[in-house]
C-alpha cells in the first residue's frame, strides 16, 4: 500500500538558518526534536495514490488531500502550511482560505524530511518503503508516458517520413508503370498527363486493342476518350502477350492502392496537426509544419529555437558550407515550402521568410507551451504576414504623418525623348588653339617679357 503523512514543526526558531538546517537532520533522533507525526492517511491502492501524484505533479487539489486539509489544517488555521509547490499552495489558498508559505527555508526542510523519512514514521520497514515508492514511480511514469505530448508528437513524425517514402515509391512505380505500358501503347503517355487515370485507364482496358470495344467514359472526359481511342488505331507501339499486361495490370493496381493510402494518410496526417499544432498549421500549412516538427525531434524542441534557427532548419549544409566558403548564408530552409513564401516573387522571398519564421516561432510556442487550443494567434499572425506581402508587392512607399501612415503620392513618370547631335570636339583631348595669334596678344607678351628684364637686371645690381 502507499501512504500520506503530515509532520507539524516542534521548533520554528532553528527552521530561520536555512544554511545550517541540514545538520538538524543528520540523525533521526535531530529529526524528531524539529519535527513530529501529526497525521497518517493510508491509501487503498496504487492507482489511488496514483491519481493523488498526479494531480499533485500538476499543481491541482485532490478530493483525498482537500479532505484531509479540512479536517486536519482547519483545526490549526493560525497556522501555517509549508508546501514544496508554489502552484499548489496558490490553490489551497484559494479553495480552503489557508494560509501557505514556499521559501527557500521550505525546501531545505523538505530534504531534510525526506532523508530521515524511515525515522520520522515507525511501523513502516524500509523495505516495504522502497517497494511501494518504487511502485509508484512506475505507475507514474507509464502514465506520463501514455498522455505525454512527445508522444503524439512521435505519431506526426512517423506520418510525414512514411508520406514521403509513398511519394519517393510512387514516383518510382508510376515511372516504371508508363516505361512499361509504353513499348506497347507509346501515345497513351502523352494524351492522358494525370498518373492515377493513366492506371486506372491501362487497368480497365489492358491491351490497346480493347480501346475501341471499352468505355471509359467513367475515368476519362469525352473528348479525351476519342483522342486515346483514334490513337489506338494507328498505334506505333509493339504487340505484347497476355502475361506482359497481366503484369502492367498488377503494377498498376499497386499505384492505386498505394495512391488511395497515400490520400487517406494525408487526411489523418492533417488531423492530427490541427489537434497538436492548429497555430503552426494556419502560418504554414500541415506539410511544412510537420516537417519542422520531425526535423527538430519533437514540437518541445522546435519552440526552444529562435526565429532564425527555424528560418534555415533544413539548409544546415548551405549554411556551413557558405560560412566554410566565406559566400553568402542561405535565407530559408524547410520554411521555403510554405504558401506564403511561394506566393512572393524572388525579390522578396528572403524578406517574407524571415518574417514568417518570426510569426511562426511565436505560433510553435504558443501550441507547445499554451493551454488554448484555438487557431486564432495562427490567424491572426497569417494575416499579418500577408499584408506584408501585398505591400511588398505593392511597392507601396509609407511616410509617418503627424495623423498616422499614410501612401505617399509619387509623381507619373513621363518619359521625354531628347534628339541630341554628336559634338565631334569631344573626341580630342589637346586644347584647341588657333594657329595664328592676333597682334594685341603678341605686344602684350612683348611687354612682360621687356617688364621681367628690367627686374632681374636691377636685383643683379
Amino acid at each position: 500500500c502507499v501512504v500520506a503523512f503530515f509532520l507539524q514543526v516542534l521548533n520554528e526558531k532553528k527552521l530561520q538558518e536555512v544554511d545550517s538546517l541540514w545538520k538538524e537532520f543528520e540523525t533521526p533522533e535531530k529529526a524528531n526534536k524539529i519535527v513530529k507525526l501529526k497525521h497518517f492517511e493510508k491509501f487503498h491502492d496504487t492507482t489511488e495514490a496514483l491519481a493523488a501524484s498526479t494531480a499533485l505533479v500538476e499543481g491541482k487539489l485532490s478530493k483525498n488531500l482537500k479532505k484531509i486539509l479540512k479536517k486536519i489544517v482547519a483545526k490549526d488555521a493560525h497556522e501555517q502550511l509549508a508546501v514544496a509547490d508554489a502552484k499548489l499552495g496558490g490553490v489551497i489558498k484559494e479553495k480552503l482560505n489557508l494560509s501557505c508559505i514556499h521559501s527557500p527555508m521550505v525546501t531545505e526542510l523538505m530534504r531534510g524530511i525526506r532523508s530521515q523519512i524511515e525515522g520520522l514514521i515507525t511501523g513502516l520497514p524500509s523495505r516495504e518503503m522502497a517497494a511501494m515508492c518504487l511502485g509508484l514511480a512506475h505507475s507514474l511514469s507509464r502514465y506520463k508516458l501514455k498522455f505525454s505530448p512527445d508522444k503524439v508528437d512521435t505519431m506526426i513524425i512517423q506520418a510525414i517520413s512514411l508520406l514521403d517514402d509513398l511519394d519517393k515509391e510512387l514516383n518510382n512505380y508510376i515511372m516504371r508503370c508508363r516505361e512499361w505500358y509504353g513499348w506497347h501503347f507509346p501515345e497513351l503517355g502523352k494524351i492522358i498527363t494525370d498518373n492515377l487515370v493513366y492506371c486506372k485507364c491501362v487497368r480497365k482496358v489492358g491491351d490497346r486493342s480493347n480501346f475501341a470495344s471499352s468505355d471509359v467514359s467513367d475515368i476519362l472526359p469525352e473528348e479525351i476518350e476519342e483522342d486515346v481511342k483514334a490513337a489506338a488505331e494507328i498505334s506505333m507501339g509493339t504487340e505484347v502477350s497476355e502475361e506482359d499486361i497481366n503484369n502492367i495490370i498488377h503494377l498498376c493496381d499497386q499505384v492505386i492502392e498505394i495512391s488511395e493510402y497515400r490520400t487517406q494518410l494525408y487526411d489523418y496526417l492533417k488531423n492530427r496537426m490541427m489537434a497538436i499544432a492548429p497555430n503552426l498549421t494556419v502560418m504554414v500549412g500541415e506539410l511544412v509544419g510537420a516537417r519542422l516538427i520531425a526535423h527538430a525531434g519533437s514540437l518541445l524542441n522546435l519552440a526552444k529555437h529562435p526565429a532564425s534557427t527555424v528560418q534555415l532548419l533544413g539548409a544546415e549544409k548551405a549554411l556551413f558550407r557558405a560560412l566554410k566558403t566565406k559566400r553568402d548564408t542561405p535565407k530559408f530552409g524547410l520554411i521555403y515550402h510554405a504558401s506564403l513564401v511561394g506566393q512572393s516573387n524572388a525579390k522578396n522571398k528572403g524578406k517574407i521568410s524571415r518574417m514568417l519564421a518570426a510569426k511562426t516561432a511565436l505560433t510553435i510556442r504558443y501550441d507547445a507551451l499554451g493551454e488554448n487550443t484555438s487557431a486564432e494567434m495562427g490567424a491572426e499572425n497569417r494575416l499579418k504576414v500577408e499584408t506584408r506581402l501585398r505591400l511588398l508587392e505593392e511597392r507601396g512607399i509609407r511616410r509617418i504623418s503627424g495623423t498616422g501612415k499614410a501612401l505617399a503620392k509619387t509623381d507619373k513618370y513621363q518619359n521625354k525623348s531628347e534628339v541630341k547631335v554628336f559634338d565631334p570636339s569631344g573626341d580630342s583631348t589637346l586644347p584647341v588653339v588657333s594657329k595664328k595669334r592676333k597682334i594685341q596678344e603678341v605686344d602684350e607678351q612683348d611687354t612682360e617679357v621687356a617688364v621681367k628684364a628690367k627686374k632681374f637686371k636691377a636685383e643683379m645690381k
